[in-house]
């Protein structure tokens, strides 16, 4: 969602500000803008649409300061314009200026409170009561730390917020309630951000500010208070960070890139927790989850790693034998949660700061449940709040739409299903064995995939001018058949629906017609001829059949408008290899129709409000 970034020290001010917030527009965003503080006068600038526009208008002046704030914002409240940008600047006489990540739930009362009391608001943003609130609050404090703490008494909801004023100009004040913030640390200088993209190139050496803190930045010193406002001692982690992955080494998006990653991440993977043909999770501490006795399972994921959880539901289901259940998280909460003793909850998210995901993990730690999580980036917040953690070991994914991340998801539920399977004796050691093989030949399948990439960029355009797709799966692949239209929407907004294939009748099938292009998810496993029966349905109604099939199926071929093949493997991975096709039809169907696939309109790469 929105980024935040912060410096102080010695550095121009503005290019460490612009080169930040350029680093945060993976997370999405519709304006941008920086506050600077020299020699105690503060100044603001805000553009709407992309950075670059900020950047020129910036390059024309000369910006000189000390320390400064900057924002990407992805609009919550209010419409995208100038004013509704952040920093919000407030106060009357000595200035303070803000910028805010999250939801503030009750501004509206506070806002109202404010004006009665002649607070001017010029932003119909939720962010701006913050302002206004330190500002109120500073006429009867001694410092801009106290009106800061008696704001925080007042915000209900989720936030991370930065703050600078003309008040105390020789500091940044940084608090967070649910959205992430990491403070950097440097020789002389210090650094604030919503995440370690934006600040790698100066410092490995971050701080994760925890829920309730308030972080004191001075250009030499950080002091970090608790709720009650003493100060307490803080770990420094040593980020070891690849900057190659924030670059796009030759490949025209993102996107492009991490399709290709791939076969690279699923060999990662397999090093990690593959060894000797037997899998290993020796960094998940038992006694702490009690995998041995777990009777059910609960999944809870949003969007993509939804998709990922469900299909995670057949792997467990059917290898370890353990009931499974998958939820939304935005829905899980409105549960009652009845355990049955021996439960386990699974989170599973890409920045281990999805925020409906985040706030079901404590819930549900609030209720006693056990918690593993499978995230990709460590320290986040999941990864820290949870009893044990499986990393998908994907490397950052720039665009927006998950692609890399989403296969190593399925990876590692894959692994960790035989493990269970294996562990429990549901799974003979010659399954187990052939199992590890299989998988073991994964990236060779994913690499002979995208050599086909041509056939699919000439299908994609074939189709890019329709104007609704039908995705159909069965079995592994309906939850395969929902990410494929998933991602077709994400990227080139173009309507695409998933469905179970046996449900068409049940309504479906009333939309299809010769204008309809329908991607069939049909290789050679169990509900191999039962799709064949639902395809010929869709061609009976004159729908147009794209089939993601088996190698040397002829079968399909009989009666295909267009067939993209993958390797023939066994059935537990054709979720992860029928991925791919989809993943690129979906990115050359949005390049014809020149949508930014990195940054698709209204979306972020981390969700971190409710």
């Amino acid at each position: 969602m929105c980024g935040i970034v912060g410096y102080i020290g010695d550095r121009d001010i503005s290019s460490v500000l612009i080169v930040g917030l350029e680093r945060l527009s993976y997370r999405g965003y519709d304006s941008a803008g920086i506050a600077t503080l020299s020699e105690s006068e503060l100044s603001c600038w805000k553009k709407t649409g992309k950075i670059h526009e900020l950047s020129r208008f910036i390059d024309k002046l000369s910006i000189k300061g000390q320390l400064g704030i900057g924002h990407t914002r992805w609009a919550t409240h209010g419409p995208t314009t100038e004013i509704n940008a952040h920093p919000h600047v407030c106060g009357n006489g000595k200035k303070i200026a803000i910028v805010h990540n999250g939801i503030i739930e009750n501004y509206a009362s506070i806002k109202s409170d404010l004006q009665k009391k002649g607070y001017i608001f010029r932003s119909q943003t939720d962010s701006e009561v913050i302002g206004h609130l330190i500002a109120y609050y500073y006429k009867t404090e001694d410092s801009l730390l106290s009106a800061i703490k008696q704001c925080i008494s007042k915000l209900q909801g989720t936030y991370s917020v930065a703050v600078i004023s003309e008040l105390d100009p020789n500091k940044i004040i940084c608090f967070r309630k649910g959205s992430p913030l990491i403070i950097g640390l440097g020789s002389n200088e210090n650094f604030v951000s919503s995440d370690i993209n934006s600040i790698i190139n100066h410092t490995k050496d971050v701080v994760y500010l925890e829920d309730s803190q308030i972080a004191i930045i001075e250009k030499s010193t950080v002091d970090i208070l608790n709720e009650s406002g003493k100060s307490v001692d803080f770990k420094v982690n040593h980020v070891e960070w690849d900057p190659n992955t924030s670059e796009k080494s030759g490949y025209d998006h993102f996107m492009l890139k991490e399709i290709y990653e791939q076969p690279h991440v699923i060999r990662k993977i397999l090093s990690k927790y593959v060894s000797n043909n037997t899998i290993q999770f020796n960094h998940i501490d038992n006694s702490k989850i009690g995998l041995d006795s777990v009777r059910r399972f609960i999944i809870q994921a949003c969007g993509t790693s939804w998709h990922s959880g469900l299909i995670g539901k057949y792997y467990i289901e059917k290898y370890a034998r353990i009931l499974t259940e998958v939820d939304i998280s935005s829905e899980f909460r409105y549960r009652q949660m009845i355990s049955h003793g021996n439960d386990l909850v699974l989170a599973i998210s890409q920045s281990g700061e999805t925020a409906d995901t985040l706030a079901c993990l404590r819930e549900a730690k609030s209720k006693f449940f056990k918690v593993l999580s499978f995230v990709n980036v460590k320290n986040s917040s999941i990864d820290r709040e949870s009893d044990g953690v499986i990393y998908s070991y994907s490397g950052q994914e720039i665009g927006v739409a998950s692609t890399k991340n989403y296969l190593s998801q399925l990876l590692c539920m894959f692994l960790f299903s035989i493990y269970l399977g294996q562990t429990r004796g549901i799974l003979s050691d010659k399954e187990y064995s052939d199992m590890i093989t299989s998988v073991n030949r994964l990236p060779e399948y994913l690499e002979k995939i995208l050599q086909n990439a041509d056939k699919i960029k000439t299908i994609s355009d074939k189709y890019y001018l329709s104007r609704e797709f039908l995705f159909i799966g069965r079995g592994y692949n309906y939850p395969s058949a929902l990410e494929g239209a998933l991602k077709l929407k994400e990227i080139s907004y173009i309507h695409a629906t998933g469905y179970a294939a046996g449900e068409l009748k049940h309504g479906p099938i009333a939309l299809i017609d010769s204008k309809l292009p329908v991607v069939c998810v049909c290789p050679q496993t169990e509900t191999y001829d039962k799709m064949i029966s639902n395809i010929h349905e869709v061609i009976s109604r004159k729908g147009k059949t794209i089939i993601i099939a088996t190698e040397g199926d002829t079968r399909v071929k009989e009666f295909s408008d267009d067939i993209i093949y993958v390797p023939k493997a066994p059935d537990y991975l054709t979720p992860m290899l029928v991925s791919i096709p989809m993943q690129l039809l979906a990115y050359y169907i949005a390049i014809n129709l020149d949508c930014d696939v990195d940054q698709p309109r209204n979306l972020a790469k981390s969700v971190t409000v409710e």
